[in-house]
């Protein structure tokens, strides 16, 4: 039983095709419409699974194609993240069977494709092997700088969210660790080559120049919707990242930033002495940059892929307060006004100090100097 998947966007191809395969169908993928419908009429589908959103033609018009040829009676299955009430209705008047809203498990995409045409002869593996796994609506391309991450990477949390949340990509930057953090990331890299790859840096550059040279090079992958960095500590939780890429896929912001701030029925945990130390450095950079965000140096933030050049083209001033001079960038670029219509801080759920990453009174000093450094450069 043959089954054609089109999809321009090669993390969700990538796993369909292996789920279908792993389930005992003959699969072929196509990264454009234009690619399928070559492939439709010389590979004989017995069911075709499109999205609607491509770049070349849209997956309707691959509808239309098909329902107009000589096997228009070949099922089709449109799988994607276009939730528009019209654009559905025109799928089913065109005579698609079936219609799945991404994200959408593994599971469920298999179980509609047996009700259209039934299951292979022999499965070659158990239904097990895709329970849980969701293809994701936006495929998002996470970088996580990691500097001596050896004891505390914490490799099995990142190996579970790579294998259930398909349509993530994690690059792990390895800023010329002098530990053993490159094995541990090449192990971790195994069996998840798809969807985890390793940028690795010769020399120690600092945190600032390991997620610019990730982000651009994140940034070369065009089926990518949004990019954004998280630590490596996991300091930030996994659900609290997914909720900043909900909010920036629902909204016409072109950043939405974390944000440690306490609010209740929050799970906010910090030692007193940073506390009182991050606030008193907040306030300085809020004087700075003129808008009124709360945390500009939680570790996680996602944005469009449209303004990783703007923000990441060039070098940073300081190793430890990019993220300040990002902030300084938008609003450069797009006036203060309009700045602050495009950046989002949203409150975490959740936020825990990691241990061994501690602020000390001499570092402290460092940041007041770097932020007097910003202010004059960007003046």
């Amino acid at each position: 039983m043959k089954i054609l998947t089109i999809d321009d966007q090669q993390l969700i191809l990538l796993s369909v095709e292996k789920r279908l395969t792993e389930l005992g169908y003959d699969v072929l993928t196509a990264d454009s419409g234009l690619k399928g419908i070559d492939l439709f009429d010389s590979f004989e589908p017995d069911l075709v699974l499109v999205d609607i959103n491509m770049p070349d033609i849209s997956g309707l018009e691959v509808v239309q194609h098909i329902k107009n040829s000589d096997r228009g009676n070949t099922p089709v299955l449109v799988m994607s993240g276009n939730t528009e009430e019209a654009i559905i209705m025109d799928g089913f008047t065109l005579g698609i069977d079936d219609y799945m809203k991404k994200p959408v498990s593994l599971s469920e995409m298999s179980a509609r494709i047996k009700r259209l045409i039934g299951a292979p002869v022999v499965e070659q593996k158990s239904e097990v092997t895709g329970s849980g796994r969701m293809l994701q609506k936006n495929c998002v391309g996470v970088v996580i700088p990691c500097y001596n991450e050896e004891e505390r990477l914490l490799g099995t949390e990142f190996k579970d969210f790579a294998h259930s949340n398909l349509g993530y990509h994690l690059c792990f930057v390895n800023d010329g660790s002098t530990d053993n953090t490159l094995k541990v990331l090449e192990e971790l890299r195994k069996g998840n080559e798809s969807n985890i790859s390793i940028y690795d840096c010769e020399k120690n550059g600092g945190k600032a120049e390991a997620v610019r040279l990730g982000m651009l090079h994140m940034a070369k992958d065009t089926q990518l919707d949004y990019i954004g960095f998280l630590d490596a500590d996991l300091s930030t939780d996994f659900r609290d990242f997914d909720d900043l890429v909900e909010t920036l896929d629902k909204s016409n912001f072109k950043i939405v930033s974390g944000s440690r701030m306490s609010r209740m029925g929050a799970d906010i945990t910090k030692e007193s002495a940073r506390k009182v130390i991050s606030m008193t450095i907040n306030l300085i950079i809020r004087t700075i940059l003129r808008m009124p965000f709360n945390d500009t140096q939680c570790g996680a933030k996602v944005m469009d892929r449209s303004v990783v050049p703007l923000l990441f083209n060039k070098s940073f001033i300081t190793k430890w307060l990019f993220d300040v001079e990002m902030f300084i960038r938008m609003r450069k670029h797009y006036g203060k006004t309009e700045a602050k219509k495009l950046i989002c801080e949203q409150p975490l759920k959740r936020w825990i100090h990691a241990d061994g990453s501690k602020l000390s009174m001499k570092d402290s000093v460092k940041i007041v100097g770097q932020l007097a450094k910003i202010a004059i450069v960007y003046r």
